[in-house]
């Protein structure tokens, strides 16, 4: 059946030039399809730190920015396509991307699919605790090692 990847941008933010909606769908999709989830649904948002710094603030009491935001739903419904398990909303700060990209010392288009393989495994109950990603130190946390592997597995993937 495939999944869907429903992609949109805060209002009044301008996305950097090099962002291709029908690129970063297709990478969620495979994404998804790796993992073996179908019928999945499946919301991005795009923003800037100030957006998410709200949504962090609103819903996780951290009055701060961050670079993603996963919020699980686990709802099914149906329609003239077929069954759907609505995951959730993933959004991701455009803004702190780069940030990202330069603390760790990868390319911004190995973060930001990271960043979507994060996001994508949250929706689908995985959570890493305390650990987090950082400079120069493997994971050990089973939802980090697995982003890890399956962020090696589409290291040739150009979405920026």
């Amino acid at each position: 059946m495939a999944n869907r990847i429903l992609i949109s941008i805060q209002e009044d933010f301008t996305v950097p030039d090099w962002f291709n909606e029908e690129k970063i769908t297709s990478y969620v999709q495979s994404v998804l399809e790796k993992l073996g989830y179908d019928g999945e649904e499946i919301s991005l948002l795009f923003c800037n730190d100030e957006y998410i710094h709200e949504l962090n603030k609103n819903y996780r009491d951290i009055d701060s920015a961050t670079d993603i935001l996963s919020f699980e739903n686990g709802e099914k419904y149906k329609d003239d396509e077929g069954e759907w398990l609505s995951a959730g909303d993933i959004a991701l700060s455009l803004e702190t991307l780069p940030k990202n990209a330069d603390y760790f010392k990868v390319s911004e288009n190995e973060e930001l699919k990271r960043l979507l393989i994060h996001g994508v495994l949250h929706l689908n109950g995985y959570d890493h605790g305390e650990e987090h990603i950082e400079s120069g130190l493997a994971p050990t946390d089973e939802m980090l090692v697995l982003q890890e592997k399956i962020l090696s597995d589409f290291g040739e993937v150009k979405l920026i």
